[in-house]
C-alpha cells in the first residue's frame, strides 16, 4: 500500500501490525481505541491470523505470553483502566524474556476517568508498571503516520531484546485522521528464537518462566535483565530536536503535546524570542543525553504534558541541576495549546529567573 491515504490513527496501528507481521492479537473492549480491536477483527481472518476478542483485558495478555511463548508475533491493545489490569502478565513477560507490542491508546484518570485524551500513564509505562525490576520499552509518536512506522520497529526491539514494548498513543492520535504512507521500512537482523517452546523433538528442552526458587537463582536472573537494559539505552534512544543550538527556553515534550509545543516555539520565534523544542520519540530509554548536553550552556527548561507532571521527573535527573526545569500541563482531558504554550514562553522570556509556572 504505497499510496497515500486518510485514515484514523486506531485503524494505521492495525494494517501497521498486520504489515509488521503480527501473528495473533488478543484484546477487549474499551474506547478510545475500539476501532483498533474492530480493524483486526477483519484483517487478522483475512490473512489467515489469529484474532480473539478474550473476556478480559487479564485474559487478553496471558494470551499474549501464550503466543508469544511459542515464537510468534503477539500484540494486543487497550486503554489506561486496561492497561493497568494487564500489568501483571507485562511482569510475567519481561521475567520469562517474552517479546510483546502493548498498544496503550491513553485517556483520562485516574480510576475510569473519561474518554478525552491524556498522557497519565507515562510513569506506568516508563517505570514498567507492576511489579518487580524490570523496564519496557516505551515509544511516544505523535502523528498517525508515526504510528506505522513505529509499529514495524517495535516489534523488532521486542525480538531482539525479548521484552514487552509500549506504544504510547493518546485518544486523539487514536481517533484522529491524517494522510498516511504505509511503508515497509528495512528490516533489522534479528537474533533467531532458539528459545520458543516448539516442541522438543530433535533438540533440548526449552523452558519459558518467570518463577526463579533456587537460592541466587532470581537474584542473578535480575542482574542479567538489567544488562540488557542498560544496552537498550545505549543503544535504542530516538529524539528529535529544533533550534535548540541557540535557545534560551527549551520545552519539551512528546506525542501529541510536542506538535502543540512546535507550533508554539515557531511563534515564539517570530516574535524574536529564541525558544527551542526537544521531542523524545523513545520515552524509555529516555534521551537523557541529548537533553543534558541542551543544559551546559544556560537555558531555561519548560516541560509540557496532558498530565499534572511526570515526564518532567525525567527532565530534571537530565538536566542534573544545571538550570531551572519548569512544568505546565493539563490533566484529565485537557489540551494546551499552542496559544497558551506561547503565552507561558513569553513569561518566561521577561523574567527568565522564574522558578514556577502555574497552570
Amino acid at each position: 500500500m504505497s499510496e497515500r491515504v486518510l485514515i484514523c490513527g486506531n485503524e494505521a496501528m492495525g494494517e501497521a501490525a498486520v504489515m509488521a507481521g503480527v501473528d495473533a492479537y488478543f484484546g477487549y473492549p474499551i474506547t478510545p481505541q475500539n476501532e483498533f480491536t474492530a480493524y483486526m477483527a477483519k484483517r487478522m481472518p483475512e490473512e489467515g491470523r489469529i484474532f480473539l476478542q478474550t473476556e478480559s483485558e487479564l485474559a487478553a495478555i496471558n494470551m499474549v505470553y501464550g503466543a508469544s511463548a511459542t515464537g510468534k508475533r503477539a500484540m494486543t491493545s487497550s486503554s489506561s483502566p486496561g492497561i493497568s489490569l494487564m500489568q501483571e502478565g507485562i511482569s510475567y513477560l519481561a521475567g520469562a524474556e517474552l517479546p510483546a507490542v502493548v498498544v496503550n491508546v491513553m485517556r483520562g484518570g485516574p480510576g475510569l476517568g473519561n474518554i478525552a485524551p491524556s498522557q497519565g500513564d507515562y510513569f506506568q509505562a516508563t517505570r514498567g508498571g507492576g511489579h518487580g525490576d524490570y523496564r519496557t520499552i516505551a515509544i511516544g509518536p505523535s502523528t498517525v503516520q508515526e504510528l506505522i512506522d513505529y509499529m514495524q520497529l517495535a516489534f523488532e526491539l521486542a525480538d531482539e531484546y525479548r521484552t514487552p514494548v509500549t506504544i504510547l498513543a493518546d485518544g486523539i492520535l487514536g481517533q484522529m485522521m491524517e494522510p498516511v504512507t504505509f511503508r515497509k521500512r528495512k528490516p533489522r537482523k534479528l537474533p533467531p528464537k532458539d528459545w520458543a517452546l516448539t516442541g522438543a523433538e530433535g533438540r533440548g528442552q526449552n523452558i519459558v518462566r518467570s518463577l526463579w526458587l533456587k537460592e541466587g537463582a532470581l537474584e542473578n536472573h535480575n542482574y542479567k535483565l538489567q544488562e540488557k537494559y542498560k544496552k537498550i539505552e545505549k543503544n535504542e534512544v530516538i529524539c528529535e530536536q529544533y533550534a535548540v543550538d541557540d535557545a534560551e527556553i527549551v520545552l519539551v515534550a512528546y506525542g501529541v503535546a510536542a506538535r502543540m509545543v512546535k507550533a508554539a516555539v515557531i511563534k515564539a520565534r517570530k516574535h524574536g524570542i529564541k525558544a527551542g523544542w526537544i521531542r523524545p520519540v523513545t520515552l524509555w530509554p529516555f534521551p537523557t543525553e541529548q537533553i543534558s548536553k541542551a543544559a551546559e550552556d544556560f537555558k531555561i527548561f519548560l516541560t509540557v504534558e496532558m498530565s499534572l507532571g511526570q515526564m518532567v521527573d525525567d527532565v530534571k535527573l537530565a538536566v542534573e541541576g544545571k538550570c531551572p526545569v519548569l512544568f505546565y500541563g493539563r490533566p484529565g482531558g485537557g489540551i494546551p495549546g499552542p496559544e497558551q504554550i506561547l503565552e507561558k514562553i513569553k513569561q518566561l522570556s521577561i523574567t527568565p529567573k522564574a522558578t514556577a509556572i502555574k497552570s
